[in-house]
């Protein structure tokens, strides 16, 4: 059965850095949960990195303004990275064989947002993918759309044999209490009629293997993984052989039969894990020291 803490503090001699999701443990997508303000002068109190990793589908600045804006304070924590960030540096370098390939004009699947991934990329952005040479998916327009909506151009890239990069692999967050369709959705339609997609980010171990590199922690053991979700969190943790803390007042919430901030019932929360091939070291309720 899987270990229940109710705090970070309980498990801070065994790291020494932290990798640390945003929604769904530090925040929700409008506003910060209660505990995070003084997790985070906690964490910084004891002396342990952190670095924010997100599969947000935008730079890692527009991210720092957002929890500004929620009114965390920049000091509190280290560096943050994302996968739009990574999107961006693929699209900025070429050195990936598949990115290499793509040419320079894209049709962007998502909101205007998220257009900070093309920055200083000299990619064109064009209206149709008929005029395309690639798609870059960064989630829906409207938060409130599912997937179908998307499946007339999503027919349309996949007659004209239009490779993928998905900027955000997750499938759903939540965001003020709600499920909101993710890029990770709209990718695996598009697989699912025969089409090609990239993804950038986690659970991809390469960009654990960067965030490791940041932290300037060369034993992986010694970094925790913190995070809401199964599907990229802890599988991403696993793969690149860092441990992992499952906060289960996330996205599984409902399905623990539990909420943010209430502990979730070991034997539940291990037979989730189980039944989807994870193996978390431990799980907590939310962002507590």
């Amino acid at each position: 059965m899987l270990r229940a803490i109710s705090g970070l503090q309980e498990v801070a001699d065994s790291f020494d850095a932290l990798i640390l999701d945003l929604w769904g443990l530090v925040h929700d997508g409008e506003r910060l949960y209660a505990p995070s303000e003084e997790t985070f002068r906690q964490i910084k109190a004891a002396g342990k990195k952190t670095l924010l990793l997100s599969n947000a589908p935008r730079r890692a600045y527009a991210l720092v303004d957002a929890m500004t804006k929620m009114g965390l304070a920049r000091e509190l924590y280290g560096e943050v990275f994302s996968s739009g960030e990574a999107t961006r540096d693929e699209l900025l370098v070429r050195s990936d064989p598949f990115f290499a390939a793509l040419g320079m004009k894209v049709y962007h699947l998502g909101p205007e947002r998220d257009r900070s991934i093309f920055e200083d990329t000299g990619v064109e952005i064009v209206g149709a993918v008929t005029e395309a040479d690639f798609v870059v998916n960064t989630g829906p327009v409207e938060l409130t759309d599912s997937v179908d909506i998307y499946d007339e151009v999503l027919t349309a890239a996949r007659a004209e044999e239009l490779p993928m990069v998905c900027a955000n692999p997750d499938l759903v967050v939540i965001r003020g209490g709600l499920p909101v369709v993710c890029a990770g959705a709209i990718a695996r339609r598009y697989e699912s009629l025969g089409g090609q997609v990239a993804y950038r980010g986690k659970p991809d171990p390469a960009i654990y293997a960067l965030a490791a590199k940041r932290l300037g922690v060369t034993d992986l053991s010694r970094i925790v993984v913190v995070g809401d979700a199964l599907e990229t969190d802890v599988k991403g943790a696993a793969s690149a052989g860092m441990p992992s803390i499952w906060c289960t007042g996330g996205i599984h919430a409902k399905a623990l039969g539990t909420e943010y901030g209430r502990a979730a019932d070991p034997a539940k929360a291990s037979a989730l894990a189980v039944s989807e091939g994870h193996s978390p070291a431990a799980i907590i309720p939310g962002f507590f020291w």
